[in-house]
């Protein structure tokens, strides 16, 4: 079971990454987030697609703010972070970081992730067992 205070996901940015020039473009940013964020649901054994078919739940973005404060390189090797910051019955707020392997922060964000009932597209209660997973220490 990971250290769910903190999560690591590596991250190498490639071509497809990149603007022209070979800067990370500022939209590969929120991939780059998300997949970190989908790595850590992942780490504490959450399947999404399972909890889709079998609540109709998912979670999704809300709000984001994000702070762009050095810019990535292509082939620049990423750690990207998660951090519950708190969780609501139905919300989850994050706190994210970009780093490169030289120790540089790159990004720092917060994420606020709804659940939400995807017949309805209203916000849902967070099932019991991943708000246990995620409490845990």
């Amino acid at each position: 079971m990971p250290d769910v205070s903190m999560f690591t996901w590596p991250v190498r940015v490639y071509w497809e990454d990149t603007d022209a020039g070979g800067v990370v473009y500022h939209a590969s940013y929120l991939r780059f987030l998300e997949r970190a964020r989908s790595e850590w649901l992942r780490g504490l054994g959450v399947d999404q697609l399972a909890l889709k078919q079998a609540t109709g739940l998912a979670f999704m973005v809300h709000r984001m703010e994000i702070d762009f404060l050095k810019p990535a390189l292509l082939d620049d090797e990423l750690a990207v972070t998660v951090e519950v910051k708190e969780q609501r019955s139905a919300s989850i707020l994050f706190a994210q970081t970009i780093t490169r392997a030289d120790g540089a922060t790159l990004i720092q964000a917060q994420v606020r992730a709804a659940c939400v009932d995807l017949k309805r597209m209203l916000p849902a209660r967070i099932p019991g067992d991943i708000t246990e997973r995620i409490t845990r220490d």
